[in-house]
């Protein structure tokens, strides 16, 4: 059977199934994973559950209560599903996440009710990165179903990564499976969150600062020191910092410069005291061309020299997270040219490489060697699918352009 004959027979397969498919996806949006608190081992259950139907075993690997807890979350349990061929090849992971931001306040639909309206699917996680659940799922089986009715030899192994912990930095999703020796694939496509294959992106440091004074009563301030005062001059070391920031260049198409703010402020007991403590958690975004360490110790010595001299002024400084940037790996174009390829000949367009100035657990792939992109269901644009956000939508034909997509670059790497 020719190339082209396979293809249509594979495109065939997805739409024949895609009521099936999107029904599928409500199911996944249904089940709450809010993060925090975090509670996800019910949906890795259900999702175990709904690939049984389909003569699938998922391995359930929980993360120990403990140190889940100790994380600030409640209970995690990833899945890895082997579908190993019969003849030896190479093996591809599909990974994609299931905890999700709380939906916050102004939905028009229920957020966890996978409304359909307008050719849209609407719902907490319907475009990040429930959405690849479906697309990766529904892409796997259409490739299996081709190999059976079609005899099509399969080689290698596709794998399933289906992790709990992306919103929290992913280091007890992916980050766990790879420290355990659990997986260790050849390439990686984890979830998008739009039609543009992602190719790199930022890494991302966050500082928790704690500006210790002494409260005293309003009316004798001078008796105290003002906490908050001191925290105003950091804040406002950090806030200069900005426009140098902004001639800091990446050479990645998509991703301009790092970014830095204060996104949190936490102080103060009462309107008539002097404040004893002020609490400031910030963000900075790093370019994949910058050296987190550097700019970790440079930040640091910002922060400290900004107090300096102050009276009674101690600073505390915690790093809360140090995500690294995604950078493209020998390997990666090989990803990239079969999506695209792939994607042409869905979508009739050329779709671009791009970095993205975010972040995702996808880097922890690249980090063990493992050349990775992102690719799934999506708009042009994530602000337009409201993306944690309210009414977070997925127009459905994304949906089935992606699995098409998704499954023919499966067919170039297994077949």
């Amino acid at each position: 059977m020719t190339e082209t004959n396979l293809h249509t027979q594979l495109a065939a397969w997805i739409d024949a199934h895609f009521d099936e498919e999107v029904a599928f996806l409500q199911d996944m949006i249904r089940v709450p994973t809010d993060t925090p608190p975090g509670n996800n081992a019910p949906h890795a259950e259900m999702v175990a559950g709904k690939l049984a139907a389909f003569g699938w075993h998922a391995e359930k690997h929980p993360v120990p209560e403990k140190l889940v807890k100790d994380y600030g979350l409640a209970s995690i349990t990833n899945l890895i599903v082997r579908r190993q061929y019969a003849q030896p090849g190479q093996t591809i992971a599909l990974n994609a996440h299931g905890d999700v931001v709380p939906p916050g306040e102004g939905w028009s639909k229920p957020p966890y009710g996978g409304v359909i309206g307008d050719g849209r699917i609407y719902g907490r996680a319907a475009a990040v990165s429930k959405s690849d659940f479906a697309t990766y799922v529904f892409a796997a089986r259409a490739l299996e179903a081709l190999s059976v009715a079609l005899h099509v030899a399969l080689k290698g192994t596709l794998e399933l990564h289906f992790t709990y912990d992306e919103e929290f930095g992913g280091l007890l999703g992916p980050g766990w499976l790879l420290e355990h020796q659990l997986t260790k694939p050849d390439y990686v496509i984890a979830a998008g969150f739009s039609y543009q294959i992602v190719t790199a992106h930022n890494a991302c440091l966050q500082l928790e600062i704690t500006v210790h004074g002494k409260a005293t009563h309003g009316a004798m301030p001078e008796t105290g020191h003002d906490a908050l005062q001191a925290a105003t001059a950091i804040l406002q070391a950090i806030y200069a910092q900005l426009p140098a920031l902004q001639n800091i260049r990446s050479a990645i198409p998509g991703i301009t410069h790092p970014t830095m703010l204060v996104g949190q402020i936490e102080g103060g007991s009462n309107t008539n005291v002097v404040p004893g403590k002020v609490v400031l958690k910030m963000d900075r975004r790093m370019i994949p061309e910058e050296n987190p360490a550097q700019v970790e110790a440079a930040l640091r010595a910002l922060i400290e020299n900004a107090v300096l001299g102050l009276p009674g002024i101690r600073v505390e400084i915690r790093r809360l997270l140090l995500s690294q940037a995604l950078r493209p790996l020998p390997g990666q174009e090989k990803l990239v040219d079969s999506l695209r390829k792939n994607a042409q000949e869905v979508l009739g367009e050329n779709i671009p490489a791009v970095g993205v100035p975010l972040y995702a657990d996808a880097r922890l792939y690249g980090e063990h060697g493992i050349p990775v992109v992102l690719y799934g269901a999506g708009p042009r644009t994530v602000p337009e699918s409201n993306a944690k956000q309210a009414d977070e939508n997925l127009l459905l034909e994304d949906l089935r352009s992606a699995t098409k997509v998704v499954a023919l670059t499966l067919l170039d790497f297994l077949s």
